[in-house]
């Protein structure tokens, strides 16, 4: 049997053991710093547009449009409100409620919480007074109270917003609220720092 020999020739540098992936890493190395300062400043930019978009319509937009959002607690809606899905409620008159709607309104028994339930009946007082009864979609009974709509004014659901309540408990977290405060300006600096730095390198390059 003959084994064969490695010849080195004379004054080669011989590799230790793992030079191999040593080279590799650094093959990779330039590809992935290129890649990240590209993808980077698009990753500011989409967290910075989406903060915005959620300051406007969660804090800005009740304001100016008159609407307001609430977060679903319970399943009593489902499938139609799951818990932890954000109802869009517009104001209306409480003459104008109806059998039918999904309305959010301060339940008449014990601590008054606010309630999204659908109208399944209406009663007009000789006063102007407007008192429903309600039902979840989900619950086999309809609610055992009727509940005269207090004031001028009632709130009919709009639209939802699926999941983004599980969004909104997470961010009031003591955690991911000190992590925003810090993080979030850390990231609009960087970003500014690089739309500064990258035309001057790039501007250098070509000079060379």
């Amino acid at each position: 049997m003959t084994s064969l020999l490695q010849v080195v020739r004379p004054g080669a540098a011989q590799l230790p053991p793992g030079s191999d992936l040593l080279l590799a890493a650094r093959r990779w190395a330039g590809p992935t710093r290129r890649f990240l300062a590209r993808a980077l400043p698009w990753v500011v930019r989409g967290i910075v547009v989406v903060a915005v978009v959620a300051f406007a319509g969660l804090a800005v937009g009740p304001h100016v449009l008159g609407y307001r959002t609430m977060t679903m607690l319970t399943a009593s809606m489902s499938p139609a409100i799951d818990p932890g899905d954000v109802t869009i409620v517009t104001p209306l008159a409480v003459t104008d409620v109806t059998e039918g709607m999904v309305i959010t309104y301060h339940i008449p028994i014990g601590e008054h919480q606010l309630v999204t339930h659908r109208v399944m009946s209406v009663e007009q007082g000789t006063d102007g007074s407007v008192t429903v009864q309600t039902k979840g979609d989900a619950n086999e009974s309809i609610d055992p109270w009727k509940a005269t709509l207090a004031g001028d004014t009632a709130y009919e659901v709009r639209a939802v917003v699926p999941e983004i309540g599980h969004v909104i408990h997470a961010l009031r977290t003591p955690a991911v609220a000190t992590a925003l405060v810090y993080g979030a300006p850390a990231l609009v600096a960087g970003w500014l720092l690089l739309s500064i730095w990258r035309p001057r390198k790039q501007e250098e390059e070509v000079r060379a």
